[in-house]
């Protein structure tokens, strides 16, 4: 059935790069723990052990809160179609803000996105793999635009003044180190 590895293999890569929706769960020593999911065109592997994902503006700023205290971060995967397999990378994470020297040597990997907001560096340190066999088929049909039509009519004055108003602290009161 399941089985744990130390690396993101071949056809754990292909895997990742045919999925539509990841999930990325983080929290603090206290308060929330946080699983958000996440789609677009926002996710790479760029190594046996190192992925990176784009984080667009959204309601909260929870992810890049909870790595300020506590670096720890599950990805998950579900196949949704084709073979049953459910697919977590366990890792520690950066966060790569738009100020960051590494924002600029990383951007580039990613669709450019109005409301790109952070890129998280996650050094993987554990791949498990089970089957997935409850999780129900589905089909995808396309990707919502709602969220970049929006960015895209606020542009990055608008987007800056949101990340002001909504951003910069978490559900549960910390600050999300959007702004330094």
């Amino acid at each position: 059935m399941g089985k744990k590895i130390d690396q993101i293999q071949p056809e754990i890569k292909d895997f990742i790069e045919k999925q539509k929706l990841f999930f990325v769960g983080t929290a603090m020593s206290t308060g929330i723990v946080n699983v958000s999911p996440k789609g677009m065109d926002s996710f790479r592997v760029l190594g046996p052990n190192r992925v990176m994902w784009l984080n667009v503006t959204g309601s909260g700023n929870e992810t890049a809160t909870h790595l300020q205290e506590n670096n720890r971060m599950t990805i998950m995967f579900c196949a949704f179609e084709g073979k049953p397999l459910i697919l977590r990378l366990y890792g520690t994470a950066k966060t790569y803000h738009p100020r960051d020297a590494e924002w600029a040597e990383y951007i580039n990997l990613f669709p450019k996105y109005t409301g790109a907001r952070q890129i998280f560096d996650v050094e993987v340190e554990t791949v498990q793999t089970s089957c997935g066999m409850a999780v129900p088929f589905m089909d995808y049909r396309h990707e919502r635009e709602e969220l970049n039509h929006w960015a895209d009519k606020q542009g990055q004055e608008g987007i800056n003044n949101y990340w002001q108003n909504k951003n910069t602290v978490s559900f549960d009161g910390h600050p999300t180190g959007i702004f330094e």
